[in-house]
């Protein structure tokens, strides 16, 4: 029986911590964090009123959670009662000076490029307020911040704003002048943070000369370095449950330390010099993958996995695993409620606990080793899948079997990367000749990443609400504890397995999806739009690609669509146009057609550089353009060739009026009130079956216009819980009320137009 204690222990603190951190800011916390402690107190006496080691405990898991509670309770006293809090929730512009934590992370929005970065303040001046602090924020920077190294102290000006976390006092919006430069460095970096950076820089270069997604991924394994990982990349690593190969985790420290201690061994290292050997590259790891919380948590965990293997590990780990939870959430109460940190412990706990039975009952039938393989990444799996369902609402069916093959690649490739970096320091030739090796290891988890996401079954669906949740953590946990049971024999194990890959691998028939004689589909790709029309056998016409590539790929799949003749993007707002690699992916696609109005930057940018690399140049499509496509006849009602660059960009986005096989529909993109009113004078008493309603049910809309069209159906394509109130009433009532069949994706999934003798119907997936 595993000694539970210190775990017991640990999660007490944890659920302290987070209970404080959940509420923060309600004037009742102190009320209720009594009251709590108190019913909880009195229940374990109750019932363990016969158990004194038992309820010693209790006393103790009790103290250890008000100890937490108080802990972040403190913290979050601290925080607001800080001077950079309260100048902040004036919004105070403040000239402020601190040292850079965090290396940039840059994000792409609609109109600008923003830099994040974190920065502990060690000055900040407002007013007649110049006072001395230590206390973390966080910085929206331009470009200009990409260039500031790691531990470099800075000066700049910005608008202090109330943060939305817990372990930050602000957020900073840097401002900017012609005659003021944003950031200046007024002190370098110390020289450990310099030495990281230049094996950093190593490690980037010894991969150079490799392909580009190789050469992004080895950087990612041995120190997290993700920033050249492509977005359509990490769909496919989301998609297959490899996320965690590109975030710095325990892994990493598990392996890069695990290697150290092996070469100290082989140079008759022993007693308490390994230990020193082992917290040296601790603390190494710690620099090179920089000291964000997300990497202290990493470095734990990586310990509890470096003591797992030890004699005894299994139960020493538990008790270690116990110790770092709660050391790191009395360092950190903030930790409580981050996701990472969550799935850490539960993928780390799921090994500890889950993994030697699965393992036991595979090796009645299996070597060892490959029973290792698979009961390893099986039990991480089964731990973190409820919490994974909760996040993203979807369950991995292909995340086991992904993992089980890719993750012979992983420790190679991850040791190899860093002594290419190392070596290269000294002898650049042999650090590429290492990389080469590297990216040889990474080019294997890139195809199982790039075919397991293809599979036809990759990933389901999952509803998040409670009771699903619920009813999710109660079947992982069935199959968590009676699986091994079950497993351990031959003729049900083999069988199962086999089972398991045909559900996934294999598309099989009678699903229901594509309906028979469908004409279009409008994807569920979230707040965006995605349509797909059909013009032949595995042949459609698409318009517009969504916010990211993954749903649209996996719309397109479900689809068999292999080629495309003719894209159209309607315009350049990333909810249109970010998913725009999933449409040259694996798919033959013959002409792009885009609006005359060339903004933002960003949606420009995309489009070129998928365009590019497939050899098609976009045309621009203007009002009276006619074309046919297979069973389409379209003609282009917007945007006229004249159309002004002062507008906004949602001014431009092309409305076509299609007809197939019998059906009438009218795509409007985004298109605005004015458009809608200048098309409904141009083309007087326009009738459809089918509307697109525009920009995702706006309430800005030419709602006499709409209702004149007087279509059949009306379709929306929209988010759910997006922040922009998509789709308003005010646009879809009046639509309902004239007798219009109203749907919509973000209550229905992915539509489905299908021709019926009596007209169009709706489908959903």
């Amino acid at each position: 029986m595993p000694d539970l204690r210190l775990p017991l222990l640990g999660t007490a603190a944890w659920v302290g911590a987070f209970a404080v951190m959940l509420v923060a800011g309600h004037g009742a916390l102190a009320w209720w964090t009594a009251l709590a402690t108190v019913m909880a107190f009195a229940a374990g006496m109750v019932t363990l009123r016969h158990a004194p080691a038992a309820r010693r405990l209790l006393l103790a898991a009790v103290a250890v959670g008000v100890l937490a509670a108080g802990v972040a309770g403190l913290r979050l006293a601290a925080l607001e009662h800080d001077p950079v809090a309260q100048l902040a929730a004036d919004r105070e512009l403040a000239t402020i000076t601190g040292t850079v934590t965090s290396d940039p992370h840059v994000t792409q929005g609609t109109f600008s490029t923003t830099v994040v970065v974190r920065l502990t303040v060690r000055r900040v001046e407002a007013g007649r307020v110049q006072v001395g602090v230590r206390t973390p924020v966080v910085v929206l920077g331009d470009t200009a911040w990409e260039r500031i190294p790691l531990g470099a102290t800075v000066r700049f000006t910005g608008r202090l704003n109330p943060a939305d976390d817990h372990d930050v006092s602000a957020e900073v919006t840097v401002r900017r002048s012609s005659d003021d430069p944003a950031v200046r460095v007024v002190d370098a970096p110390d020289a450990w943070w310099r030495a990281a950076s230049v094996v950093r820089h190593s490690i980037r270069r010894a991969v150079a000369h490799r392909p580009d997604e190789e050469a992004a991924l080895v950087p990612a394994l041995v120190d997290g370095d993700d920033a050249d990982v492509s977005e359509a990349l990490a769909d496919d690593f989301r998609a297959t449950g490899l996320t965690h190969l590109l975030a710095v985790s325990g892994t990493n420290l598990t392996l890069l330390v695990g290697a150290l201690l092996t070469v100290a061994r082989w140079c008759r290292v022993r007693g308490r010099w390994m230990l020193v050997v082992g917290a040296t590259g601790i603390v190494g790891f710690i620099l090179l993958a920089r000291t964000e919380p997300s990497v202290v948590r990493a470095a734990a965990m990586g310990a509890v996995g470096l003591v797992a293997m030890s004699s005894n590990g299994r139960h020493r780990a538990l008790r270690g695993l116990g110790a770092a939870v709660l050391g790191l959430i009395l360092l950190d109460p903030a930790i409580s409620t981050s996701l990472g940190f969550a799935l850490s412990v539960l993928a780390t706990a799921g090994i500890l606990l889950l993994g030697p039975p699965w393992r036991d009952a595979l090796r009645r039938w299996l070597p060892r080793w490959l029973a290792e393989a698979i009961a390893v990444p099986m039990a991480a799996q089964l731990a973190c899948t409820p919490l994974i369902a909760a996040i993203s609402g979807q369950v991995s069916l292909s995340a086991v079997g992904a993992n089980l093959v890719a993750e012979p690649a992983v420790g190679p490739a991850t040791v190899l990367g860093l002594l290419g970096g190392v070596v290269g320091l000294v002898a650049p030739p042999l650090g590429a000749a290492c990389g080469w090796l590297a990216s040889w290891c990474v080019a294997w988890i890139i195809t199982i990443a790039h075919r397991g996401a293809a599979l036809p079954v990759a990933q389901i669906g999952w509803a998040t609400t409670p009771v699903a949740l619920v009813l999710l953590t109660l079947l992982t946990v069935t199959i968590a504890l009676w699986g091994p049971r079950v497993v351990q024999r031959r003729w049900i194990g083999l069988p199962l397995a086999v089972l398991l890959i045909v559900i996934v691998a294999v598309r099989l028939p009678g699903r229901g999806w594509p309906p028979a004689g469908w004409v279009m589909v409008m994807c569920d790709v979230g707040q965006g739009d995605g349509l797909v029309l059909s013009v032949g056998e595995h042949a459609a016409m698409v318009v517009d690609t969504g916010p990211e590539p993954a749903p649209m790929e996996r719309c397109l799949d479900d689809l068999g669509i292999t080629t495309v003749p003719l894209l159209v993007l309607t315009h350049f707002d990333a909810d249109h146009v970010s998913g725009v690699s999933a449409v040259f992916s694996g798919r033959t696609v013959g002409a792009v057609w885009t609006t005359v109005l060339h903004k933002p930057d960003y949606g420009i940018g995309l489009v070129h550089d998928a365009t590019a690399a497939a050899g098609v140049t976009p045309v621009s499509a203007v009002q009276g353009t006619t074309f046919s496509l297979g069973p389409i006849t379209a003609q282009v009602l917007w945007p006229p060739p004249d159309l002004s660059e002062a507008v906004d960009s949602n001014a431009g986005s092309i409305t076509l009026l299609l007809q197939s096989h019998g059906i009438r529909f009218l795509l409007t993109g985004d298109l605005d009130p004015d458009g809608g009113a200048r098309i409904a004078t141009a083309v007087p008493g326009l009738r459809v079956d089918v509307l697109k309603v525009p920009h995702h049910g706006s309430r800005f809309q030419d709602e006499p216009w709409l209702l004149s069209l007087h279509p059949r159906i009306a379709l929306t394509s929209v988010g759910a819980d997006n922040d922009y109130g998509h789709p308003a009433a005010s646009t879809l009532d009046p639509l309902t009320a004239e007798g219009v069949e109203v749907h919509r994706t973000d209550t229905e999934g992915a539509l489905a137009v299908v021709a019926r003798a009596d007209g169009p119907v709706v489908v959903h997936q």
